[in-house]
């Protein structure tokens, strides 16, 4: 639950949904595609009560649906809505960071790449007009709605 500081700040209420490491990796993952409980469980290594209820958060959360099985079993498979793929820039702006800062030189690590085998360009927050921009080129301001 959000303290009264926090009510209006939009990083707030974004980690109240994405602020856990799991949630994060089972996005990692729907990514790739859709998902069944137990690939994700698989993948992930992580206990069946812990993953049940993260995908329950993010189910109600609206990032992610239940659907039927792709190849007409009886499993359900968990797939990305518009919400959730929408999350797909900060989950590249996770791994782009942690492989500038977390890895050493020559040590293995995944890599991301295009349609066409390419490593994708580093995310820059750039201004309406194009202009790149750092933390001392922006400053939070309060809109207030009626």
């Amino acid at each position: 639950m959000l303290d009264e500081n926090n009510q209006q700040c939009p990083v707030a209420r974004a980690l109240e949904v994405l602020g856990d490491r799991w949630a994060l990796m089972i996005l990692r993952d729907a990514f790739d595609g859709p998902c069944r409980f137990s690939e994700l469980q698989k993948n992930l290594g992580l206990a069946k009560n812990i993953l049940a209820a993260r995908l329950k958060l993010l189910v109600e959360a609206g990032l992610l649906a239940q659907q039927p099985a792709s190849d007409g079993s009886a499993y359900k498979e968990y797939v990305l809505t518009e919400k959730g793929r929408s999350v797909f820039p900060i989950v590249i702006g996770l791994r782009q960071w942690g492989e500038r800062y977390l890895f050493t030189s020559g040590e293995s690590r995944s890599q991301l790449v295009d349609d066409r085998g390419q490593g994708l360009e580093t995310l820059q927050v750039r201004a309406r007009d194009g202009r790149v921009l750092g933390p001392e080129d922006c400053r939070r301001q309060l809109i207030r709605h009626s």
